[in-house]
């Protein structure tokens, strides 16, 4: 039987919100199976419980936000697919999030530092079915028209893979990779994905800090790009790091859905609204998936059955 994750003990990390730019604590914890991944407001009077559902985004402006039943009037967590796509590369399935603010600290900008934290706690399996999402037809939403155009879709396809188109019109980002595929199953997400850093551009900043955003934001957690080219001293990470953060999000955002996909991603310049309006359409099409389970690994996709080695 494919079995599902969780952690061994539990970890902690400090560190500022993106946008917010408070110090916030976040502490990981195991749960038990069918728990699920769950984030808890511990900073306030009664501590508030935040199951992670696509129901439960109720924004999706420049990150992921959640509150409990998507209500935009309730305690809230922003900015949650950095951990989220820590959680689906390493096929965590059950986690309870302590948190100390209402957004998830930035750290390095990437997902690498919450795939750290992950593995130095230890993942271990629990004696239940992992269960996935199956998508069984095509599911596509399109925004725009023309130079505006963006899309994403969900196709049927055993495993977990992801292509990504970027087009920015910028010189700095031009220079790079503009399309990125990964595969899930191919083990590579530490080490081709998860270190892929957030952006942002000089031009941007002062109008996002008037509006209360990206306030925490800096060169040590970030890619900062001027009008033509990349400002960190120690440059990209990747010669393909942008598409590779796209693709980084995009994984968090999906694995929102409460299960891992078994469905081929493919996505033109979508972002983090377009994402979960995807994962909406699926979800609401009662005939395009199927919660499915492997009693036997041996059927599973391959490279699903592996437990994530220590960093």
């Amino acid at each position: 039987m494919l079995k599902q994750r969780t952690l061994k003990s539990l970890t902690r990390a400090v560190g500022v919100g993106l946008h917010g730019g408070h110090k916030v604590e976040l502490t990981l914890r195991p749960a038990p199976p069918d728990t699920g991944i769950v984030f808890r407001r511990i900073d306030l009077p009664v501590p508030v419980d935040i199951p992670v559902n696509a129901q439960a985004v109720c924004d999706t402006r420049l990150a992921s936000t959640i509150s409990p039943g998507g209500d935009p009037g309730a305690p809230k967590v922003h900015t949650i697919e950095h951990v989220m796509s820590a959680c689906c590369g390493l096929g965590i399935d059950n986690l309870l999030i302590d948190i100390t603010n209402e957004e998830v600290p930035i750290l390095d900008g990437s997902a690498a530092s919450f795939v750290f934290l992950l593995q130095s706690a230890g993942v271990v399996e629990q004696n239940a079915p992992k269960r996935f999402i199956r998508v069984l037809k095509p599911v596509e939403v399109r925004e725009g028209e023309g130079a505006a155009l963006k899309w994403a879709r969900l196709d049927p396809y055993h495993g977990y893979r992801l292509s990504f188109e970027i087009e920015f019109k910028h010189p700095a980002v031009d220079s790079t990779g503009q399309r990125v595929e990964f595969d899930l199953g191919s083990g590579r997400y530490q080490r081709d994905i998860a270190r892929a850093r957030t952006f942002g551009f000089t031009k941007d900043v002062d109008a996002m800090r008037a509006r209360g955003l990206s306030l925490g934001g800096s060169m040590d957690n970030a890619i900062v790009v001027d009008d033509t080219r990349v400002l960190n001293a120690d440059g990209l990470r990747y010669d393909d790091e942008f598409v590779k953060h796209k693709i980084l999000d995009a994984m968090g955002d999906l694995y929102i859905a409460g299960h891992p996909l078994l469905a081929a991603y493919s996505a033109y310049k979508s972002g983090h609204a377009l994402n979960n309006k995807l994962l909406r359409a699926l979800l609401d099409d009662r005939g395009a998936w199927e919660i499915v389970s492997f009693d036997d690994e041996r059927q599973a996709p391959q490279g699903f059955t592996q437990l994530a080695s220590a960093w």
